[in-house]
């Protein structure tokens, strides 16, 4: 799996989905705090770890699914990589 692309894709549905401002969309980068900077909350998480699980045909446990876990883009694409088998 190509991890520029894996990381655009999951860059791209994070402004897509919880970002509203367009500027603060423009400064979102893959190692920007989602949780922790309050971008993605609880519930959202749990929305983002549906769309890889799908889109990525994986099961993400959810002793796995921890706001470390997905607190940056680049955590995400290590997280979803590890439960690809990469």
């Amino acid at each position: 799996m190509d991890d520029a692309k894996l990381r655009e894709v999951v860059l791209e549905y994070v402004k897509e989905e919880y970002v509203e401002d367009e500027d603060e969309a423009d400064e979102l980068k893959a190692d920007t705090p989602l949780i922790s900077g309050g971008i993605v909350d609880s519930f959202s998480m749990v929305s983002l770890k549906v769309f890889l699980e799908k889109r990525y045909e994986i099961k993400i446990p959810d002793e796995d699914a921890t706001p470390e876990a997905f607190d940056t883009v680049n955590k995400i694409v290590e997280l979803v990589k590890r439960f690809k088998g990469e």
